[in-house]
């Protein structure tokens, strides 16, 4: 089976970082923009699924990416950077975006940079400043919460799948 998992969200927010962190196991320091986009697979689950992730390039708003990346997606994840409030300013627009253009696929918003905050700032982001409660949390560069988080997502499909 085929789980086709789209990376969206403002640019700079770490989705090429949580990308490269879950496919390949590594980290650079070095910020490069994606252009256009990139994709690339693993198997997983005893090797039965292929995850086939699609990571594209950042955009403030989802309307300027083209429709086509959101057809016949799976999952999409919605990646915001914690430590920069902008990314997540319009969150819910985008969200209601995506809805609208990807309807099939299971859509999750990610807190990205948790290795940049302490426990209390985090707490305190959560409850005052975010305007959306995020499904995971997780750090590229440390690789805190990645693979938990597609072990997760892959488990939510799957149990998707089985009771439709």
């Amino acid at each position: 089976m085929t789980i086709e998992v789209l990376l969206t969200g403002s640019f700079g927010v770490g989705k090429s970082s949580i990308f490269n962190r879950f496919i390949h196991d590594e980290f650079s320091n070095k910020y490069y923009g994606t252009m256009g986009v990139r994709v690339n697979e693993k198997k997983m689950e005893d090797q039965r699924i292929h995850l086939k992730l699609w990571d594209i390039a950042g955009e403030i708003h989802q309307r300027k990416v083209p429709k086509i990346y959101f057809a016949n997606k799976t999952a999409i994840l919605y990646i915001i950077d914690l430590t920069r409030p902008f990314t997540f300013k319009n969150i819910k627009e985008d969200i209601d975006y995506l809805k609208e253009n990807a309807s099939q696929a299971t859509i999750k918003i990610i807190g990205n940079k948790k290795d940049l905050l302490s426990e209390l700032e985090l707490f305190d982001l959560q409850k005052n400043e975010l305007p959306v409660t995020l499904e995971w949390i997780v750090s590229a560069k440390t690789g805190e919460n990645v693979i938990f988080l597609f072990d997760q997502l892959v488990e939510e499909i799957l149990e998707k799948v089985k009771n439709n």
